[in-house]
């Protein structure tokens, strides 16, 4: 069972609220020089020139002064709870610039990526967390890119572990 602030559960229970679920996302990868940092909502005005909105957050070791997480127009569909498929999370941007097919085409390897819950009025404060998940696949059109993510695929885990070589099975050498 997850914990839940009360300001949380006091926005699920009520039938008009204005408590603001935002969905923060951070991207690693060793290409990256520094984690991308993400937000689903416009909470406050970032820059003028250029224009840009944010949240601050010191979630994921983010300093809130420098490194605040930029609005983009996304939605996103949280990890299941379910026991026999892996914890997997959908994450749908609006295609606004061609620059963002070209940057997701570039990696051969795999992006970390973690995901959190927090309300708009408490950035800081996490209401669900989800850590260490990797985007496995990315399909778009004119309109719209979905990221697909989860766990690694433990179908990419080699089987059996050790390879064999005639140094580890000499017996299959003769």
């Amino acid at each position: 069972m997850r914990r839940v602030s009360l300001n949380a559960r006091a926005a699920m229970d009520a039938a008009n609220c204005d408590e603001v679920e935002i969905v923060l996302l951070t991207f690693e990868h060793p290409e990256l020089p520094k984690p991308v940092r993400l937000s689903t909502d416009p909470t406050e005005r970032l820059s003028i020139d250029p224009l840009l909105y944010g949240t601050r957050s010191s979630w994921s070791g983010a300093d809130p002064v420098t490194d605040p997480y930029l609005f983009i127009l996304a939605s996103a569909e949280f990890p299941s709870d379910l026991e026999d498929a892996p914890a997997a999370a959908t994450i749908v941007l609006e295609n606004v610039d061609n620059e963002i097919a070209a940057l997701l085409r570039s990696f051969t390897d795999r992006p970390v990526v973690h995901m959190a819950v927090v309300l708009a009025s408490s950035p800081d404060l996490v209401e669900a967390e989800y850590r260490n998940l990797n985007v496995i696949g990315v399909d778009g059109n004119a309109g719209e890119v979905s990221l697909s993510i989860s766990r690694a695929p433990i179908e990419e885990e080699s089987v059996p572990m050790d390879r064999f070589t005639k140094d580890r099975f000499p017996g299959l050498f003769r």
